[in-house]
């Protein structure tokens, strides 16, 4: 007997429509109707007719010629956040982590090539870093995003490799895929990711992941902290830290097997902890 035909479910308008809400997550100083236009190559009487749309059902606010986010936006973002089981499980450990070190503390969740905010425990330090839930960072020059794409399957990973643009960031950001897939190596033997001003200057972070209950890795969590209170030797000692609550997430969420990889001791002082990054 001859398979049912599968049926096609795309709603053209729909794709478009929510695709065009997307680029809005990127600007958070807004869009006019052309830049949508150029942006989506639609043409923009097209574009005008969505953002009509879209802001009669709050998804859009309109300030003189600029579209913004509307609330219904928020309040989805928000039962998004509270639905999401990872953050419900991570929040007593990232509490934790935060009280002992003081500093920023992140959750994160992949989509695609990038490391997407879903917590953020702010430091108690007068001196803090500045991130969003929400915000969306590249997966190569991050300490969260190197540690996913590091336990990445082989095989998804050498699909998506190639896909990503490595632009610089600043001087220290990964420039070809070679240099990439060494560092990738070095944090699969450490078993855990640093960004040492790889995204923002004068910005460090140590990373760890967090495995689900199928063993995959498309979370993590991380320490951030200025420059000047992360030097390399602090890094060092919070790597363990954030290891440990790493697997102790990662068991709540069904994780069984032991960790890949332990953390590699070093005995050779900063210069040699740092070449091991």
């Amino acid at each position: 007997m001859a398979g049912t035909p599968k049926r096609n479910y795309n709603i053209t308008a729909l794709q478009r429509g929510l695709q065009l809400l997307q680029l809005f997550s990127e600007a958070p100083q807004g869009f006019t109707a052309k830049q949508v236009a150029d942006r989506s190559r639609l043409p923009v009487s097209t574009v005008h007719r969505f953002l009509v749309n879209l802001e009669a059902g709050g998804f859009l606010n309109c300030s003189g010629n600029l579209y913004h986010l509307g609330t219904a936006c928020f309040a989805i973002g928000q039962a998004a956040l509270e639905q999401l089981d990872i953050r419900r499980v991570s929040l007593p450990y990232l509490q934790q982590l935060n009280r002992q070190t003081r500093e920023t503390v992140h959750l994160t969740v992949r989509n695609g090539s990038s490391a997407v905010y879903v917590e953020k425990l702010d430091s108690s330090e007068q001196l803090r870093i500045f991130s969003r839930i929400g915000a969306a960072v590249p997966l190569y020059c991050t300490a969260v995003g190197k540690v996913m794409l590091a336990y990445m399957p082989e095989d998804q990973r050498s699909r998506l490799l190639p896909q990503l643009a490595l632009r610089r960031f600043t001087p220290n950001t990964a420039g070809n895929l070679q240099e990439l897939e060494a560092e990738l190596h070095r944090i699969r033997k450490n078993g855990y990711a640093c960004d040492l001003e790889e995204h923002e200057l004068h910005i460090r972070c140590v990373a760890a992941p967090i495995w689900d209950h199928a063993g995959l890795v498309n979370a993590s969590l991380s320490i951030t902290a200025p420059i000047v209170r992360m030097p390399i030797s602090r890094l060092r000692q919070l790597a363990p830290l954030i290891q440990a609550a790493g697997l102790q997430i990662s068991r709540e969420l069904g994780y069984q097997m032991a960790p890949r990889s332990q953390p590699r001791k070093s005995t050779n002082g900063e210069a040699a902890v740092a070449k091991s990054f």
